[in-house]
């Protein structure tokens, strides 16, 4: 336990008797209450998360934009600077990925990413590795920063007791640098949980003071600290991809149903002629969603078969959703097994428990 990572606000964690479990080398809250409780908290009231876990990485100088676009699928010229978040994948010369970020163009001369925290290591290495020019400097800052997620549809009501700036004109996927309690930060709107919700990248020294305060203020907003177990629920909901499930080093983003992030038309990036080659000769697996129709929870791991008993793909990810009432999961499957209302069967323990693809996402985003 004395190796385990720890975030800023991890003995606000303690003082709040969540269940603490290692994850990826951190130790992290899974739950405080429940994870029905704070997942159904999330998708009608607030919920509050730490995700300091997560990495961040700055790049600066001129060349900024250029060094970033040959590492990305999408193309980052069309982001707006200072405004505009891009969702895109880093991609290794097979096609595989590295990992999925967050790009925000700080400036014209300033890319700061967001990066998943077991990666964190690994995507710094990896950028480091093809920096071909000395005009640019490269900075692992995922120490300096706690990262606060507000997440539901009372979020924005909560951050306006905290914040002058205009939060309406923070539209979805964007961001800007202002402040909140006084303090300069950027303060975004992505999130991973389909609810609205806000981003704050706080300096580390004022996390915890900040955690509390939203906290104590959001009691009025029914506000409910959240851990990683809602962070799942909610985002399998989504059909949201996480790494190690829905993409991998072995997964591309053409089979991870993520060709939106792919822009062939700009010039070349890594990964680019791979990809390339897959479109033109066909995916061999697809990601899906898909409910099951029998008792049971599908797990990752678990085998995918026709009705015929053919072995047709795996499950990625599956849970019970607290919003639907009933399990669900996504995998990867042949594509022609991927048509939605396809049934198909899922192995649990060695029994073939029936299921069907559906339309995804399960449920309905909230603006």
């Amino acid at each position: 336990m004395t190796d385990l990572k720890k975030t800023p606000l991890h003995e606000n964690h303690l003082r709040l008797n969540a269940r603490m479990v290692d994850f990826g080398g951190w130790h992290m809250p899974v739950q405080y209450t429940s994870i029905i409780e704070e997942h159904v908290n999330t998708r009608t009231h607030i919920g509050l998360f730490d995700v300091s876990h997560m990495g961040e990485i700055e790049i600066k100088g001129k060349d900024a934009f250029s060094f970033i676009q040959q590492l990305v699928t999408q193309d980052v010229s069309k982001a707006k600077v200072g405004e505009q978040i891009q969702y895109s994948l880093m991609c290794y010369p097979e096609g595989g990925v590295v990992d999925d970020i967050l790009i925000y163009p700080l400036s014209t001369e300033h890319i700061f990413l967001c990066v998943n925290a077991s990666n964190t290591d690994k995507d710094f290495e990896w950028i480091t590795s093809h920096k071909t020019t000395q005009n640019i400097t490269l900075k692992n800052s995922s120490s300096e920063y706690v990262q606060i997620a507000i997440q539901g549809p009372k979020a924005k009501e909560l951050l306006v007791l905290f914040t002058s700036t205009d939060l309406s004109k923070i539209k979805y996927y964007r961001f800007t640098q202002g402040k909140v309690s006084n303090i300069s930060m950027i303060i975004s709107r992505t999130g991973y949980t389909g609810e609205d919700g806000f981003e704050l990248y706080v300096p580390s020294q004022y996390g915890s003071t900040l955690w509390d305060d939203l906290l104590e203020k959001g009691q009025k907003f029914q506000i409910k600290p959240c851990g990683l177990g809602a962070r799942d629920t909610l985002r399998v909901e989504m059909k949201y991809p996480l790494y190690g499930h829905e993409l991998s080093q072995t997964i591309t983003p053409l089979e991870a149903d993520l060709s939106w992030t792919v822009k062939f038309s700009k010039p070349n990036f890594i990964g680019k002629k791979a990809l390339m080659d897959q479109q033109t000769q066909g995916i061999p697996r697809k990601s899906v969603g898909f409910e099951l129709l029998e008792p049971g929870i599908a797990r990752q791991g678990y085998p995918l078969y026709s009705l015929q008993n053919e072995p047709i793909g795996e499950v990625t990810s599956g849970t019970l959703s607290p919003t639907l009432n009933k399990a669900i999961g996504i995998g990867f499957v042949k594509p022609t097994f991927s048509t939605i209302g396809q049934e198909l069967y899922v192995e649990i323990r060695g029994k073939k428990v029936k299921a069907k693809v559906v339309q995804t996402p399960f449920v309905t985003r909230h603006k």
